[in-house]
Order: structure tokens, then C-alpha cells, then sequence
């Protein structure tokens, strides 16, 4: 099989197509034929390392969508040509990987293949954010960064779902479109910090109840001051640099959080239960992601440098 390996960190180049032996699966393990896989600023980040958790060589990529091809000693409730999917499993820019039972979902019927890959690492993250980091409640207004993005525009959709009202940020002027076409209720041209006054201007002079904060350091302060009292500060951009402050820099009262998508489905229960609700959103038609551009698997590193030159919309995947 082939996969997309780096054997050390850099730029895009450096994820170079490598021939390796077809995995076998595990006790325990379900070999799948890779049919989607996801683009993450994740990958980015293991890419460019070093990335807590990895070491290299080491094959990029953790989300995807496939069809089990063989079951491991021990493994029940899979059977050959079941599609799964997955969102994080080390390694998933390959045509073949042995993944853990209990990290895959069945797709439903009504879930096309790229939906399943789409809405697995980002839905999740987003459904997390919109219920167990704040729960969205109707007339709640939250600040969505990179609001064009992947996970911004899945919020933003899961937001309006809840009864929310969506502030949407984006770096350029041909997103807006885009953003407000997925829900956002207003939009700002924003490509760092500096927005807060606006927001607050939109919001009577009181300040965002949630500020979802993808954007790493140079966001960080703004969003801060863009949060009412005991407003929320949700930030899951650490791929896009740390800040450092003390809590007594912490404006208003506010509650600063770091979700991670990993507390949101803890067990094989929560992994099967909160799937399932975001699967029927996408079936209700209140979750709809956008692909903003496919792939081939061993054009990996355009899909890196397209996503990192903040050009694109929605969600990048690779086909191999």
C-alpha cells in the first residue's frame, strides 16, 4: 500500500508517497480500505512538529472514512464492507490501516462518503463546543473564528440549529458569502485581533456569551474583550500558538476553557451517542458540511499549502 510519511519536519514537501507493507489487523483491529480522508490544521501541526504524542517517521493524518475489508481476532459487530468511520486514528493518509474496533461508527445510509469524512474530527468538535464547553441557548450570541472554515461553518450551522445568533469572523472579503450562506447572522473581515469593539457594537455594548476561538495567539486577547461577563472562552486553536497570562488577566468574569475533542467522547458509549447526533443532523438537513476542495491522496501537500494559505472554504479532503 501506499501512504503519505514524513521522516522529518518542514514544509508540505516533506509528506512524501512511500510504499509500505499492507497492514494486517490486530486482536481487536478492523482493516479498512481508506475511502475519504479528512485535511485537519492538526496534520498541519504534526507536519511541522514536534507534535505532543508523535515522533517520526510517522504517517500523517487521523480522520477518515473506509470499508472494512477484515476483522481482527476478538472483533464483533463489523462485518465485510461495513463503511465506517473514524476521527482519530495516527496515520490515516494511507490506503489501508488496521484501526481499533472501538474507535470506529457504522455510516448510516443517508451519510454520503465525504459527509462521514467531513463532519467526524470537525462535527464532533463542534457539536463539543456547542453543548458540554456552552451550551448554546436561544438568543445566545457567539463569535465564530475562521467562520468560512471547516469547523466554523459547522458551528455556525449548529449554533442557528440551537437558536443561537452567529457573529462569524473570516481573513478575507470573498468569505463572507460563504459564511453568511451557512447561517452567521453578521460577519467581520477579521484576520487577527482588533475585532471586539465591533462585536460589541453588535451586541448593545454587552459582549459575545461565547467566543469559539480557533485562531490561536493572535486572536486570543481580542476574544477576551469581545466576552461579556462570565462569558465563555472557548479555545481550540493551540496548533495556531499558545498565549501566556495569569488568571488575573482574565477580563469580566470569564470562563476560559480548552476543549478537547477527546473529553467530548471519553468512552465507546459517548463516541456512539454523540455521532449519532451529529449524523442526524446531517440527516435533518441542519448539518451540511461544505468540501472546499478534493485531493488525491498523494497530493497531500497541496491540500496543506492550500490550507494553510487561508484561501480555501469548508472542508479539504484526500481520495486515494
Amino acid at each position: 500500500m501506499h501512504a503519505m510519511r514524513i521522516s522529518e519536519y518542514g514544509g508540505p514537501e516533506v509528506m512524501i508517497r512511500t510504499e509500505l507493507p499492507d497492514p494486517a489487523p490486530r486482536p481487536g483491529e478492523v482493516l479498512v480500505r481508506l475511502g475519504v480522508a479528512g485535511v485537519n490544521y492538526m496534520d498541519v501541526g504534526v507536519r511541522t512538529g514536534p507534535a505532543p504524542g508523535w515522533t517520526i517517521p510517522a504517517i500523517v493524518g487521523v480522520e477518515g472514512m473506509g470499508y472494512v475489508t477484515a476483522l481482527g481476532d476478538g472483533v464483533e459487530g463489523f462485518t465485510a464492507g461495513d463503511r465506517v468511520a473514524w476521527y482519530y486514528h495516527r496515520g490515516s493518509y494511507a490506503e489501508q490501516l488496521a484501526i481499533p474496533a472501538e474507535s470506529l461508527v457504522r455510516v448510516p445510509e443517508n451519510v454520503d462518503d465525504e459527509t462521514a469524512a467531513a463532519v467526524m474530527m470537525q462535527g464532533l468538535t463542534a457539536n463539543h463546543l456547542t453543548t458540554e464547553t456552552h451550551r448554546i441557548r436561544p438568543g445566545d450570541t457567539a463569535v465564530v473564528h475562521a467562520a468560512a472554515g471547516g469547523v466554523g461553518l459547522l458551528l455556525t450551522q449548529l449554533i442557528r440549529a440551537r437558536g443561537g445568533i452567529v457573529i462569524g469572523l473570516v481573513s478575507r472579503e470573498e468569505k463572507v458569502p460563504v459564511a453568511k450562506e451557512a447561517g452567521a447572522d453578521h460577519v467581520i473581515v477579521s484576520s487577527g485581533g482588533g475585532f471586539e469593539e465591533r462585536v460589541r457594537d453588535l451586541t448593545g455594548g454587552e459582549g459575545a456569551h461565547v467566543v469559539y476561538d480557533g485562531g490561536g495567539a493572535p486572536t486570543f486577547r481580542s476574544s477576551l474583550s469581545a466576552l461579556r461577563r462570565h462569558g465563555v472562552h472557548a479555545f481550540y486553536g493551540p496548533f495556531m500558538g499558545v498565549p501566556s497570562l495569569t488568571p488575573t488577566e482574565l477580563p469580566n468574569s470569564v470562563l476560559l476553557s480548552h476543549p478537547l475533542v477527546r473529553d467530548h467522547v471519553p468512552t465507546r458509549t459517548a463516541l456512539l451517542t454523540r455521532t449519532a447526533e451529529v449524523f442526524d443532523f446531517v440527516g435533518e438537513g441542519l448539518l451540511r458540511p461544505i468540501i472546499g476542495g478534493r485531493h488525491a491522496l498523494a497530493d497531500a501537500a497541496r491540500a496543506h499549502a492550500d490550507l494553510e494559505s487561508r484561501r480555501t472554504v469548508g472542508k479539504l479532503l484526500l481520495l486515494p
